[in-house]
């Protein structure tokens, strides 16, 4: 170790050498997508289901959830249509001339990550990338020393804990909908669903957001290396890509300026063809978009908080997107933008799907929610349905997927120990959150935003869910329902 290496607390050195070995082993996406699906199938032989058998679960459950897929392919773009509005973009560059230190900058990022999650996790996804990046390019101009792998980490950071409490969580919001319920589903011995009210707008889901974005700030802050360990943006973005305005897909200050107000001028047209003032057209694009609106809200005066819905969240936010850009050639646009960033969740998706037939036919999910479930009594099964969340996550990255899966059993357990459904599923969707820091899934338009490799951010993402794993359970086991 050299003397710089010395310097600094011991929990910064401890998370700089843990980013070093992440960076030394750690495969791509894919790469650790097609392992955990030979893990996975080994694991299941255990189990007395043949080779032939668990190939059929396999290829079933490529297919099982492709309407779950394209709703969580929206989520994600809806997300990154909003967040990629100049003005809004504008204002990331500006907040991040906030920070003096690099401490700072990674704490911003992810308290800013963190409370944008729990309204939408994609808009936070992009919007957390996209800050961190701007992050990176300000502490560049202005000389500050910040970690740019770090702020990649905070940016990520809203996936990694309060998204699944917040108004896209995939499990609460799975329970409000009456078709996922009762005869005919893995929740028959349901009598109703679960409102919104009992899960993410209850006391107890709201505490603990509150509680997990200080703390996980603060250890963003102690994390961050200092000195010679601080790599800034330029050593993972070339500068010349970095400081282009049409590169990497955030403009600088001026550029941003300038494109906000083309969003708000009249595009120029082929000869002004009817055709094409139609595409431009502000009163269809805000019609449609006013339409949406109207009956969303109609929605919510008929039903409360038992509205929301995953589908009611991706068709407020599409409609939302159509109301700040207006004209429908605009926003088709940047909705062709946002198809990239959803490219990695394309492929991948698949293959998770894959391994959770696998751990459905088999029977792995249910073995392993039932095994750690039995072990619990009322006061300690939020913190045991946090760890069956967890581990189920690691190989099923799909908040809605595994809860379909994985979720009876976690309800069941919660109805025989006379715990709340709510705090049940609230305690289970930080479980599902929390190891996102360990599987580079959910990073991958992240990753394509900032320039970081996986295996470049991984290290400070562990270090984060190992220094998380303390906080939650004690606040999952004393923060009373």
């Amino acid at each position: 170790m050299s003397s710089s290496d010395s310097n600094g607390s011991t929990i910064e050195r401890i998370g700089f050498r843990m980013s070093e070995i992440v960076e030394r082993w750690m495969p791509s996406p894919f790469v650790f997508a097609i392992l955990l699906t030979y893990i996975v199938f080994v694991a299941g032989l255990a189990t007395g289901s043949g080779p032939g058998e668990l190939l059929q679960y396999w290829y079933d459950g490529f297919w099982a959830f492709l309407g779950f897929s394209m709703q969580m392919v929206l989520i994600l773009m809806t997300g990154f249509v909003i967040a990629y509005h100049p003005r809004v973009n504008n204002l990331l560059q500006r907040l991040a001339r906030v920070p003096a230190t690099g401490a700072q900058a990674a704490a911003f990022v992810g308290l800013v990550s963190m409370s944008l999650a729990w309204i939408h996790w994609g808009f936070s996804l992009i919007m957390g990338a996209i800050f961190a990046r701007e992050m990176g390019k300000a502490a560049h101009e202005e000389g500050i020393d910040a970690h740019y792998p770090l702020l990649a980490v905070g940016g990520y950071m809203g996936l990694g804990l309060t998204w699944h409490w917040g108004l896209s969580a995939s499990a609460p919001l799975q329970l409000t909908d009456a078709a996922n319920i009762g005869e005919g589903t893995g929740f028959g011995f349901l009598e109703s669903t679960v409102p919104a009210a009992e899960t993410i707008f209850h006391p107890y889901a709201i505490s603990l957001t509150l509680l997990s974005i200080a703390f996980a700030t603060l250890v963003l802050y102690v994390l961050a290396p200092s000195g010679e360990r601080a790599k800034g943006i330029t050593e993972f973005v070339d500068e010349e890509e970095l400081f282009d305005a049409t590169g990497g897909g955030a403009a600088d200050e001026e550029a941003a300026s300038a494109a906000a107000e083309a969003v708000d001028e009249p595009a120029e047209t082929d000869g002004d063809l009817p055709s094409e003032r139609l595409n431009n057209s502000r009163v269809l694009g805000g019609l449609i978009a006013l339409s949406g609106v109207l009956i969303l809200a109609y929605q919510f005066v008929q039903s409360g908080l038992g509205a929301f819905t995953l589908n009611a969240v991706n068709f407020g936010f599409l409609m939302a997107g159509i109301l700040i850009y207006q004209r429908p050639a605009y926003y088709r646009e940047r909705f062709n933008d946002a198809a990239g960033a959803a490219a990695g969740i394309i492929l991948l998706f698949p293959f998770f799907a894959g391994i959770q037939g696998i751990m459905s036919g088999a029977g792995l999910a249910t073995l392993l929610a039932e095994a750690l479930l039995s072990v619990s009594t009322a006061a300690t099964y939020p913190v045991i349905a946090w760890v069956t969340g967890a581990i189920a996550n690691l190989f099923v990255p799909s908040g809605g997927g595994e809860w379909l899966v994985v979720g009876p059993s976690v309800l069941q357990a919660a109805q025989d120990l006379g715990v709340p459904y709510g705090q049940a599923t609230i305690a289970y969707a930080v479980g599902d959150a929390h190891t996102n820091l360990l599987n580079p899934f959910w990073a991958l338009p992240l990753l394509a935003i900032t320039g970081v490799k996986a295996r470049e951010m991984f290290g400070y993402a562990i270090a984060m869910l190992l220094a998380l794993i303390p906080f939650l359970a004690i606040v999952l086991y004393a923060v009373p329902y």
